[in-house]
């Protein structure tokens, strides 16, 4: 299997396709959000692992807004996972490759639940091709979405957190972010952006009591992986050192101490792998 293979396969199970309408549409949960809660926007939370992330928190009684592009019934579908498990939750619409919807959600999380406690950077696009062919729309977008959306996310997120003095920031990158691959010239100066972004705001928001840290994911079983075949799914495990796929529960988990750890609360500034050891392995 080539490196190429593997690699859209990687980039396949973070990211979530997102539409260029402007248009945001609030959706607002039944019940009250629970005062006093631990208030967390995941972006590109409609599923795959962001879905898992926005569950899992959720279930330890956090108030979530789950954000989605385009996926309104899957992000509702979340919404009621995480009411069912003891959370509360909203799904707000919002295009993280557009600044006024980006503006607008936090404004509404500021305006409902008095400001974003934790921020979780999920949404993300892939559009690989080689470097040579790759049109401009395709750098683009990549970079709009997966690297931009992030910048603006986290500096609207903080300038809640820093009324708070405390909050935690953290961003979903790639192992591909941290090495590279042919055919994602995009994908990987993005994800690798994440991780530069992660260190210089993690210097810069300290003073206010805000963490930010990034979690880099290997070759994840979600929808995607189940839809390779016996065959390429056995290919990929054996460039894994631990011979098998994470699943997106794994990574929540690390994502969740990150988040809500009391002992978390003295780690800032890194970019955590979780990939069975495909880093280190074959696959690179």
């Amino acid at each position: 299997m080539s490196r190429f293979l593997l690699a859209l396969m990687l980039s396949a199970t973070t990211a979530l396709r997102v539409v260029t309408r402007r248009t945001l549409t609030p959706r607002r949960a039944a019940m009250t959000m629970k005062e006093g809660a631990t208030t967390v926007v995941v972006t590109g939370a409609s599923r795959g692992i962001g879905a898992a992330i926005a569950k899992d928190l959720g279930a330890q009684g956090c108030n979530v807004v789950v954000n989605y592009a385009a996926s309104e019934g899957p992000a509702l579908e979340v919404v009621e996972a995480i009411k069912a498990s003891g959370g509360d939750a909203i799904a707000i619409k919002a295009n993280m490759a557009e600044l006024d919807d980006i503006k607008a959600m936090f404004k509404q999380v500021a305006s409902e639940f008095g400001g974003c406690d934790v921020l979780v950077n999920n949404a993300g696009i892939t559009k690989d091709g080689l470097a040579m062919r790759m049109k401009p729309t395709q750098w683009q977008d990549v970079i709009d979405v997966n690297l931009s959306g992030v910048f603006y996310c986290s500096q609207q997120a903080f300038n809640q957190m820093a009324k708070k003095r405390k909050g935690r920031i953290i961003n979903m990158s790639s192992v591909v972010g941290l090495f590279g691959n042919p055919g994602q010239a995009n994908y990987a100066s993005a994800k690798g952006g994440v991780c530069g972004l992660t260190m210089s705001n993690a210097k810069e928001f300290a003073a206010r009591g805000v963490t930010v840290n990034a979690v880099c994911p290997g070759f994840i079983g979600t929808e995607m992986a189940n839809e390779l075949g016996e065959d390429m799914l056995e290919k990929v495990k054996s460039a894994i050192p631990l011979g098998r796929l994470g699943a997106a529960e794994e990574v929540a988990g690390l994502v969740r101490y990150l988040a809500l750890d009391e002992s978390a609360g003295y780690i800032t500034g890194h970019s955590l792998t979780i990939d069975g050891g495909i880093a280190i392995g074959a696959g690179f």
